[in-house]
């Protein structure tokens, strides 16, 4: 068994008493007994991933067709983030949806969390994109990661792995990130990413080329990491989600060691050396320390969340975790302003950065509605 250049070693179980006999009779009969097909772990057809993957796309789909996209450009500007925290770009029909209808299907804002309770909006975010890019970006991700670990350890364990590591990169996100909204898969991409480590950590010894291994996944999670220092990515959404699939790795993907399934297999009348136990020490105080820190991860940062602390005034240095300043960008959110007038329902903005002027039609749009266009026009 194979995945991703991760050869696993199979000792294979003493041939049964009935074939030790032909395997001996002829001269590459023992061979052939050596090297017989052995598959101990089960391989499961992946339906979980692409149904999410389904689900996200027609999600968006909705989301876009709320907005009205792309015939409405005016709705339809969205600002693009990457797990992304929302910032003005030029208006682009074909980009995604607008922040407000976002926020309406259940996007990540801090406010609606701590001064309305709804915790829901942990969850949903995960569900929601910003734009085409985004949203097939993920998508291929997560095909690619997660059809594989899905193969190897079955729908439950990899759809618990995926709702509670997302879970966990919007709660990082959420106490942090005090301004704006948030959504994208990106969390949970991030906690397969960790799985993926954790997992080869914790079944170490039944893997061939594993330093090899090791050293290539560590290189893909520090470059995707790397990115999260980036203008408007949410990195903090990015470590929240791998840290918690880090953990839910010792606790969802251990293996048994092979031993164990080798005296499982061995025929009657044949004395095993010693009895092998199902998994091995450090594969239990993992599994333990790992659950231990979840729980009290989750309890902690719900309670602090929920009282409406701001985790950047006790960690002001955090933030450079999310974005670092550098002479190619500037990592402060700027303030937009316009000045406008309005004659009927035709309503002139102007902004006073860059001096543009637009007119617009208006209906029942609310006060953060003509700031969005302000954002735009600036942008």
């Amino acid at each position: 068994m194979s995945r991703e250049g991760l050869e696993i070693k199979v000792v294979d179980p003493p041939p049964p008493v009935s074939n030790v006999s032909a395997a001996r009779s002829s001269p590459g009969g023992r061979q052939r007994a050596s090297f017989a097909e052995f598959r101990p772990f089960k391989l499961w057809f992946p339906w979980l991933v692409p149904a999410i993957v389904a689900a996200n796309i027609v999600l968006f789909a909705v989301s876009m067709f709320i907005n009205d996209c792309p015939k409405n450009s005016q709705k339809c500007s969205a600002r693009f983030l990457g797990r992304f925290a929302f910032q003005p770009m030029k208006e682009n029909p074909l980009l995604g949806p607008s922040s407000s209808t976002l926020e309406k299907m259940g996007a990540l804002e801090v406010t609606m969390v701590v001064d309305k309770h709804q915790v829901w909006r942990l969850f949903t975010c995960i569900w929601l994109h910003a734009g085409v890019f985004h949203v097939l970006a993920n998508m291929l991700s997560l095909i690619f990661i997660g059809i594989r670990l899905e193969q190897e350890f079955g729908f439950v364990r990899i759809g618990l792995l995926y709702m509670i590591s997302g879970f966990g990169g919007s709660l990082l996100s959420s106490l942090f990130n005090r301004e704006g909204i948030s959504v994208g898969a990106s969390g949970a991409l991030f906690g397969l990413l960790g799985a993926m480590l954790s997992e080869l950590l914790t079944n170490w010894t039944i893997y061939a080329n594993k330093f090899a291994a090791l050293l290539t996944l560590i290189f893909i999670i520090a470059i995707n990491l790397a990115v999260g220092i980036l203008p408007h990515v949410d990195n903090f959404a990015h470590l929240g989600g791998f840290t918690s699939g880090f953990l839910l790795g010792f606790v969802f993907l251990i293996r048994p060691q092979y031993g164990y399934f080798n005296q499982r297999n061995n025929p009657r009348g044949y004395a095993a050396p010693s009895a092998k136990s199902k998994h091995k020490p450090y594969q239990y105080v993992l599994w333990i320390t790992s659950l231990l820190l979840l729980i009290a991860g989750y309890t902690v940062g719900l309670i602090v969340l929920l009282r409406g602390t701001d985790l950047n005034k006790h960690c002001p240095w955090c933030h450079y975790l999310s974005c670092m300043p550098t002479s190619l960008w500037n990592c402060k959110s700027q303030n937009m302003y316009c000045k406008s007038s309005q004659i009927g329902k035709q309503m002139n903005l102007t902004c006073i950065a860059n001096g543009r002027t637009e007119m617009y039609t208006l209906g029942n749009e609310n006060q953060s509605q003509i700031q969005q266009m302000c954002s735009q026009l600036c942008s």
